[in-house]
């Protein structure tokens, strides 16, 4: 019986060392998923490799996003979001989604990839340093991020795969 007792208050103590210290690692792995670890689908780094402009800039007949208009609109929130957990004033935004996503030139494309990386990464390395308050706060709309951003690749993956671009 001691045994047993022992047992389980040394599981249920691993178990709560264990969510007090891996809360925030959880979080920076559910955004490298979406950003630049490929697990059980294709992070958006991986979605958006070898692309050229011409190509992330197509765009079918109908109202549907391009790859370009996807990573633009993922920079804008994804931005927001970073300045948020820095602390730095982020204007409300009142205008239309619409306008978050938007079409550009080879020089530009380049830059939105590299920007957007840069973005995840710093999240990332924000989220990391995360505690008490602060990681229970935001745990939330991080989790919701690395969702939107997994949701937006994976428009960008079937894009790819209609066009033949893809692997």
């Amino acid at each position: 019986m001691k045994f047993y007792l022992a047992t389980l208050l040394f599981s249920l103590a691993q178990v709560m060392m264990l969510s007090a210290q891996t809360s925030n690692e959880f979080l920076v792995k559910q955004l490298q998923y979406s950003h630049s670890v490929e697990n059980w689908f294709a992070p958006v780094n991986v979605a958006t490799d070898g692309l050229s402009a011409k190509k992330a800039n197509w765009h079918d007949d109908s109202e549907n996003h391009s790859i370009a208009q996807l990573v633009s609109h993922l920079i804008f929130w994804n931005e927001r979001l970073l300045k948020a957990i820095k602390g730095e004033t982020v204007t409300e935004f009142s205008g239309d989604n619409d306008a978050t996503f938007s079409e550009i030139s080879e020089e530009e494309w380049i830059e939105m990839v590299n920007k957007l990386d840069q973005i995840l990464t710093e999240i990332e390395s924000e989220t990391r340093k995360m505690e008490g308050e602060k990681l229970t706060g935001w745990s939330e709309t991080l989790a919701n991020i690395a969702s939107h951003n997994a949701y937006h690749t994976g428009q960008i993956v079937y894009i790819r795969k209609q066009k033949g671009w893809w692997r």
